[in-house]
């Protein structure tokens, strides 16, 4: 991909360097930090530099597109959606996932968001999964597993005809869905099961519901809109749930992005469900993302607040208090002190809200000895907003900063405190004796 972008631009910009290139990678909301640094690091193997590099949520690009628009598709909504002080719902429905956001604007035309993102893997994809379900269970599910080793053009082809098909089914669609089918999966039902596909599809639980018309097969509109039917409660069971928590309460309007937000039955769902609020819809849903990934690249900062998708906080110790410490936490030093371990000091709170582009809440810390050179500083998160011990089921270690203290003596100190600069995370410990800093980008894949 970075090789065919170069191609392109040597012969349209004429002079441009790798170097003038910025590169932004859009992601799911939802997904964690694991999978956002993995993004990178396959960046940074394909040539990317780190610094000409940024990490894009899908739903707030294309919010930001959205931002820009003066009319959108339904003809009524208008950029008086988005003026300041309004929230909405953004739902990004793609292929794989769904990812819901709640987005308020901010004086000046920022955004922040007010829920932290949510969602699951109810993408369209699912639907093209319940269709291929239902040819197993026609023509088998090894003939059609065997389809797609042998022939995954067909495969392909066959399921591009589908997803064209599937955006137009509505709520009143009484119309039947023709699918053309590749003669090579006619030719392996024939091969495997002895039977034409016509006979297979007579004798099904589904003979009255779909038919074959030469190298085509014919079904019920009821039949399609039932390859929908749990991945739409997925999505309004979730939407309808996120609207019901306090952050939620004056929601106006949903915007709905992404590839799946051009299926027509689930547009038409959504305005059936929620029709006390504003559904917007842009003009190419679908390109949404991609369009407000390069407003991204140009205000990186235009999202200004996010909220926090867990605690994070720093591993310590303090002298040991029978009243409060549990016994587990018990350990004896050298210098005979006795101390509570495993303490999971918290600097932010899962569900705390972070402005970027400032340092957040910042802790002090001080050696345990007075010849100590240096200091680990042990980080890590947890979805427990009020976590105690990191031995905490659900805590997780993501990186350590090794930091040289100067002199001697306890009272030396190192203040550590973290950067929501962006989509990522960067914690920085100052040794103030010296005012040196450690940085260090937590690592998520260890």
């Amino acid at each position: 991909m970075k090789e065919d972008l170069e191609k392109i631009s040597e012969n349209r910009v004429a002079g441009l360097k790798p170097d003038d290139i910025h590169w932004v990678l859009t992601v799911p909301a939802i997904w964690n930090d694991s999978a956002k640094q993995f993004m990178r690091l396959a960046a940074e193997q394909a040539g990317i530099s780190k610094d000409k590099l940024s990490i894009a949520l899908e739903p707030e690009a294309a919010s930001l597109y959205c931002r820009h628009l003066p009319v959108l598709c339904d003809g009524e909504s208008s950029i008086l959606t988005f003026q300041t002080g309004k929230k909405y719902l953004v739902v990004d429905a793609g292929g794989g996932t769904i990812d819901i956001t709640v987005h308020e604007v901010c004086a000046g035309g920022n955004l922040k968001e007010i829920h932290r993102a949510s969602g699951g893997d109810w993408g369209g994809t699912k639907i093209d999964g319940a269709f291929m379900n239902f040819l197993g269970q026609i023509a088998g599910n090894t003939t059609m597993q065997r389809f797609k080793d042998e022939n995954m053009e067909d495969y392909l082809e066959l399921l591009r005809d589908f997803e064209i098909k599937k955006r137009d089914i509505a709520v009143g669609s009484k119309t039947k869905v023709t699918i053309k089918v590749p003669s090579t999966l006619f030719n392996l039902v024939e091969e495997m099961t002895h039977m034409s596909m016509q006979d297979k599809l007579t004798s099904s639980d589904y003979g009255k519901q779909v038919s074959q018309t030469g190298n085509k097969i014919r079904l019920d509109a009821d039949l399609v809109r039932s390859f929908f039917s749990t991945t739409l409660t997925q999505i309004i069971t979730h939407t309808s749930d996120l609207l019901e928590k306090p952050d939620c309460v004056g929601v106006e309007a949903i915007l709905m992005v992404g590839g799946f937000s051009e299926s027509k039955l689930l547009q038409e769902i959504f305005k059936l469900t929620f029709s006390q609020l504003k559904i917007v819809i842009p003009a190419e849903a679908g390109l949404a993302v991609l369009k407000g990934a390069v407003i991204f690249g140009h205000c990186p900062t235009a999202i200004n607040v996010r909220i926090s998708k867990y605690t994070y906080g720093v591993q310590t110790t303090r002298i040991f208090d029978e009243k409060i410490h549990p016994s587990s936490q018990r350990s004896v030093y050298d210098d005979g002190t006795v101390r509570c371990i495993n303490l999971f000091d918290i600097i932010v709170r899962e569900g705390d809200k972070l402005v970027v582009g400032g340092a957040h809440t910042q802790s002090s810390y001080r050696p345990v000895n007075e010849s100590q050179k240096s200091m680990n500083i042990p980080i890590f998160i947890s979805r427990n907003r009020n976590a105690k011990f990191t031995t905490d089921l659900g805590c997780t270690h993501v990186g350590t900063i090794l930091v040289p203290l100067a002199g001697r003596g306890t009272d030396r100190s190192v203040t550590v405190r973290m950067l929501f600069g962006g989509t990522e995370i960067i914690v920085e410990c100052v040794e103030n004796a010296t005012n040196r800093i450690r940085r260090l980008n937590i690592d998520f894949l260890t």
